[in-house]
């Protein structure tokens, strides 16, 4: 194991610490940030989707309580109380997650085998143009939303369909699922807290798919070094980083970043 591996590693492992809270696409900018570091494009996408894996942990642990209330009530539950207050996170989170998990396989297995079999400058314009979708799209929900705080079944599908989707890099996966539930009537923190459960279980499954199927090109300590710096900043900021989420114009920064993606894309033809 050379130290440059290590090195790679930790820098991936704070974007990605940092960056999964904001509706920026993490892994579209961890991407970008393994091109610029000389990563081949058909590693990129795996190990932005790997280290997804740490940033899994620290919202477990953040929202234990929750977790901890959801798990509680689970026994309770039977088909003509699925969405009844007391159980409804609990079905909306079960339905997304079987919904992203077959559109995020479906995506992952048409479109991402594109990202990693292209040069450069192709991954960096997919990249760009996502980002710049991503952020249309945010910019669209900005003032939407309402008062709702109980999830319903077309909550749940229709965030699923979002998430799974968000397995692209370039989609934020936290900026189309909250939007989405704005969409939906639900008020931001709400939205915002149901996205992050819901994004644990599919963190997991999106990490551990793109290590099964392709690798990640990194040894096992710079993997151990990604995901620990991946879940400390990640625990560490993700308190004061929610609290930003809904107040700043994140739509402008994704499609500022889309923008010199796609330049550099341009650049590199």
């Amino acid at each position: 194991m050379n130290g440059s591996g290590i090195l790679v590693g930790l820098a991936v492992g704070i974007a990605q610490g940092v960056l999964e809270w904001l509706p920026v696409s993490s892994e579209g900018n961890v991407a970008l940030l393994l091109s610029a570091l000389g990563r081949t494009p058909e590693r990129v996408v795996a190990f932005a989707l790997f280290v997804h894996l740490g940033t899994a942990l620290s919202a477990t642990v953040y929202y234990h309580g929750e977790l901890r209330e959801l798990a509680a009530v689970t026994p309770r539950w039977r088909p003509s109380r699925a969405f009844d207050e007391e159980l409804a996170s609990v079905t909306f989170l079960a339905v997304g997650t079987l919904v992203s998990g077959v559109v995020g396989l479906a995506a992952y297995a048409s479109l991402t085998g594109l990202f990693t079999a292209s040069a450069g400058g192709g991954l960096l314009a997919a990249i760009g143009g996502l980002l710049v979708l991503t952020g249309a799209f945010q910019y669209a929900v900005r003032d939407v939303g309402g008062g709702r705080a109980t999830p319903d079944g077309v909550d749940a599908v229709a965030v699923g369909v979002a998430q799974g989707l968000a397995i692209l890099p370039g989609v934020s996966r936290s900026g189309v699922t909250a939007g989405t539930l704005l969409l939906r009537g639900h008020e931001p923190n709400r939205a915002f807290r149901l996205s992050f459960l819901l994004a644990i279980p599919a963190s997991v499954g999106g990490g551990l798919l793109a290590y099964v199927d392709t690798g990640i090109g990194i040894g096992a300590l710079a993997a151990a070094v990604a995901l620990g710096a991946a879940a400390a900043t990640g625990y560490a900021t993700i308190g004061a980083l929610l609290r930003t989420a809904d107040r700043l114009p994140f739509w402008g920064v994704c499609v500022c970043l889309g923008a010199l993606s796609l330049t550099g894309a341009l650049l590199a033809a």
